[in-house]
């Protein structure tokens, strides 16, 4: 049986825990599209789940349109497994930059601590030197 309940966009924003301008945004940008009722949005299951692709998406740090593609993939194709591959291919990619990303926080951290190293033993030479004159 077909859920038809709809959720307004403050049941979506409650619920997700954004904004609604954050929900705006992504109707302006075409990646859900409410049903008006006068000047209520009015958002069905799908909308819902679209909704919730995109936080997760935008959460692991996919572009905009990047997820626009893995949901137009779902639309046009109704092929789980063509959105999977999609899905699976960004994923890779941005678990690449993220590891990149890590090893030069890693580099620079360790540059810290080095750094900080070198004053410690500069305000212990000027320290040393102030208590025996």
């Amino acid at each position: 049986m077909s859920d038809d309940r709809l959720f307004t966009i403050s049941d979506l924003a409650r619920d997700f825990d954004i904004t609604l301008r954050t929900i705006r945004f992504y109707e302006e940008q075409g990646l859900i599209e409410p049903q008006r009722e006068g000047r209520q949005r009015l958002f069905t299951h799908r909308d819902r789940a679209r909704l919730k692709l995109i936080l997760r998406g935008k959460r692991i740090g996919l572009a905009l349109s990047e997820i626009r593609e893995i949901l137009d993939l779902y639309e046009l194709a109704r092929d789980e497994a063509s959105q999977s591959l999609k899905l699976l291919q960004l994923l890779s990619e941005r678990k690449k930059q993220l590891e990149e990303q890590r090893h030069d926080i890693d580099a620079v951290l360790a540059e810290i601590v080095t750094l900080e190293g070198h004053c410690r033993q500069v305000i212990d030479t000027v320290t040393g030197r102030e208590a025996t004159s």
